[in-house]
């Protein structure tokens, strides 16, 4: 006879599903704080730029005068 295993829920996991449950708008709300500070579009020109600006260092940084 085997036996079921039940999987391991960490408490923080529990606590995170149990706060989605509470509140359905929470993970819009996430999505749009998310969106406004973090999924910006992307200039390829202006990251080729600035790769192309950047100043190649020296490998030992401190007393390399």
């Amino acid at each position: 006879m085997p036996f079921a295993v039940k999987p391991y829920v960490s408490e923080a996991t529990r606590f995170i599903q149990s706060l989605k449950v509470q509140n359905p708008e929470l993970e819009a709300k996430q999505k749009q704080g998310r969106a406004l500070l973090w999924d910006k579009p992307q200039d390829p020109q202006l990251r080729e730029a600035f790769d192309a600006a950047e100043v190649p260092q020296k490998p030992y940084v401190y007393g390399s005068e």
